[in-house]
C-alpha cells in the first residue's frame, strides 16, 4: 500500500518554488508520495518538480478537472475536442513529473448542470471523448482514474457502478476509475457492494472525510470501507483529499467557510497515522520504517 497527500489542501500550483518547504514536511511526516493538481499545463515546470520529488524520495500521482468551456460531453464538437486536448496536456504534465495516475472528474464539466440527469447522447459523447485520451495515456505511461462525484458537483457519474460501467465501455487498459470516500458517503447505500462492483477496474482511492477535513474524525464508515478494500485485495494508492482555507478561490469552489482543523500539517500527520493504523489492523503487521532519503541539492 502507498500513502499519499493531495496538495489541494495548500495550493492549486505545486510547481511554485515557495511550495518546496511543504513537500519537505510531507516527506518527513512519512508519506510515500503527493498528488499534484494540474491546472497549468507547463510541462517543463512539472518535469522540474518531478526531479525535486524524486530527490526527496517522494512518488506522485496527479489530479485535474474539466469545465464548461472544455466539456467532453458538450453537444458542441469544438468544445468536446478542446476537452480532449486539455486532458492530453494534463497527461503530458503528469508524465513529465513522474506521476503514475491522473485522477479526477475530467470526463465531464465540474459544477455544470443542465437541470436533468445525463442523456444517452451525453454518455456516448463522454465515452467517445475518453477513448483518444486513454490512447494518449497509454503512450505517456499514465493510468486514468476517473472519479465519480456526488450529485451536487456533477451529473454524469455519481456512484461506483456508474464509473465502472463507463470505464468498461471505454474499454482501454489505461482507463480505470477511482473510489472516493466522501462522494461514496453521500451516494452509496451499501459500501461493500459499491467497492465490489468496481474492484476490477479500480486504480486509485481518495480517503476523504464527510466534512472534507481530517480522515477518521467524522462520520464516514471507515471500518466498513477498509474492510471492503481489504476484501477485494486493493493494493494501490490511498490518498488523503482534504480542503481548507489556504486559497480563497479553492475555499469558494469547495464551499469551505469555516476552519475545521488545527493546521494543514496536523491534518496530514493525523490522517496518515489513521490510514496506516487502519490498514495494518487488517494486515496483521507492524508499521514499516520509511527509509530516510539523503537531501540532494536541486538547481
Amino acid at each position: 500500500m502507498k500513502y499519499g497527500m493531495n496538495l489541494l489542501l495548500w495550493t492549486d500550483d505545486p510547481t511554485k518554488e515557495s511550495f518546496l518547504p511543504v513537500l519537505e514536511r510531507l516527506q518527513k511526516i512519512g508519506f510515500d508520495g503527493v498528488e499534484l493538481p494540474i491546472f497549468r499545463h507547463e510541462v517543463r515546470r512539472f518535469a522540474a518538480l518531478g526531479k525535486r520529488l524524486a530527490n526527496m524520495g517522494l512518488s506522485c500521482t496527479a489530479v485535474t478537472v474539466r469545465t464548461a468551456a472544455d466539456n467532453p460531453v458538450s453537444p458542441d464538437k469544438a468544445v468536446r475536442q478542446l476537452g480532449v486536448e486539455m486532458t492530453k496536456r494534463a497527461l503530458d504534465c503528469a508524465s513529465a513529473a513522474g506521476a503514475t495516475v491522473l485522477a479526477g472528474p475530467y470526463y465531464a464539466a465540474l459544477g455544470h448542470f443542465t437541470g436533468k440527469g445525463p442523456t444517452a447522447a451525453e454518455w456516448r459523447r463522454g465515452v467517445d471523448s475518453m477513448r483518444p485520451v486513454a490512447e494518449h495515456a497509454g503512450t505517456v505511461g499514465v493510468t486514468l482514474a476517473l472519479e465519480f462525484l456526488n450529485r451536487f458537483e456533477i451529473y454524469l457519474l455519481n456512484c461506483a457502478a456508474d464509473a465502472a460501467r463507463f470505464v468498461r465501455e471505454v474499454d482501454h487498459p489505461h482507463c480505470r476509475m477511482m473510489y472516493d470516500t466522501f462522494h461514496a458517503h453521500i451516494e452509496e447505500k451499501d459500501i461493500p457492494a459499491a467497492i465490489a462492483s468496481c474492484a476490477k477496474v479500480m486504480a486509485h482511492v481518495h480517503i476523504s472525510e464527510n466534512d472534507r477535513s481530517t480522515p477518521g474524525q467524522g462520520q464516514v464508515d471507515w471500518q466498513t470501507t477498509f474492510d471492503a478494500l481489504r476484501k477485494v485485495d486493493y493494493d494501490g494508492w490511498l490518498v488523503i483529499e482534504a480542503f481548507g482555507q489556504a486559497l480563497p478561490s479553492l475555499a469558494a469552489a469547495t464551499k469551505i467557510w469555516r476552519k475545521m482543523f488545527v493546521s494543514e500539517e496536523q491534518l496530514a500527520t493525523d490522517g496518515l497515522r489513521f490510514m496506516q493504523r487502519e490498514w495494518l489492523q487488517r494486515q496483521g503487521g507492524k508499521p514499516a520504517q520509511k527509509k530516510k532519503v539523503p537531501k540532494t541539492k536541486t538547481r
